[in-house]
């Protein structure tokens, strides 16, 4: 067992965790290595912001940790687990497990030295890095991500990420309406939109002549949501090297904080 990190599990989040978790493959040799350590491991990545070559020794070996990350990543087992969280979540909050509405915005965010792909300039906000598209319900709670580079547009960027919202229809057979800003506004954007997903859109603008932080109806909500991946030093920049995994350590934050919320 590991010492007391802050990001490591309690003993009842992992078992509320852990019928998720899949069963190892039939043949070979019989898992030997506990999983509770292998969360904790991938949770401390996440929330201290080292490299994997940098888990303290308590934990597993960097590269089962990492291995495990990495498979369940690509056979959409994070994705599977965040769904169902995101599911319970909103019943706990005696919501109905589909949205019926979901706000999108964009955060960019500057990249590691050594990442070079994916990578732009966002000339909006001055910032040579990546941009996140992310798409949450009235929660707070993260449909669909997207990472791109800086230099991608809102409404390309907008139109990419609600084709995985969309693809993703038995999580939002309730959803009819897209809050966005002055970003995404624009006739061939929403007509889109209306289109190909039998949505509304509605935009949000800032009010003129008004300076300062001022609390918009909806957008708000996705600006929270950045706010709580802020938390997570692995986040506060991209480190990297594929746009996809910086998705699933999003899904991965989101997962953080919904089961300790249930659990």
């Amino acid at each position: 067992m590991s010492k007391a990190y802050p990001s490591n599990l309690t003993r009842v989040q992992y078992e509320f965790l852990s019928e998720m978790i899949p069963e190892p493959k039939p043949g070979g040799r019989k898992r030997e290595v506990d999983i509770w350590e292998v969360l904790n491991g991938i949770f401390y990545v996440l929330v201290e912001g080292v490299r994997w070559r940098s888990l303290p020794g308590d934990f597993p070996a960097w590269q089962t940790v990492y291995t495990y990350f990495r498979n369940w990543r690509k056979d959409g087992t994070w994705l599977e687990i965040h769904d169902t969280l995101r599911q319970w979540t909103r019943i706990e909050q005696e919501r109905h497990s589909s949205p019926s509405e979901a706000i999108i915005d964009s955060q960019s965010v500057k990249t590691a030295a050594m990442v070079h792909k994916a990578v732009g300039y966002d000339a909006g906000k001055k910032i040579k890095g990546r941009k996140r598209f992310m798409t949450v319900d009235t929660l707070g709670l993260v449909l669909r991500v997207l990472v791109t580079a800086a230099s991608v547009g809102e409404r390309e960027g907008g139109k990419k990420v609600l084709k995985r919202v969309k693809q993703s229809s038995n999580q939002v057979s309730r959803l009819t309406t897209i809050w966005v800003d002055g970003g995404f506004n624009g006739d061939p954007f929403m007509q889109w939109v209306m289109d190909f997903c039998r949505w509304i859109v509605q935009v949000v603008l800032r009010p003129e002549q008004t300076k300062g932080f001022v609390l918009l109806k909806k957008r708000w909500v996705v600006e929270r949501t950045f706010g709580w991946l802020m938390g997570c030093r692995r986040l506060v920049r991209d480190y990297e090297l594929l746009p996809e995994t910086s998705e699933t350590f999003i899904y991965l934050a989101m997962i953080r904080i919904m089961v300790r919320r249930l659990a």
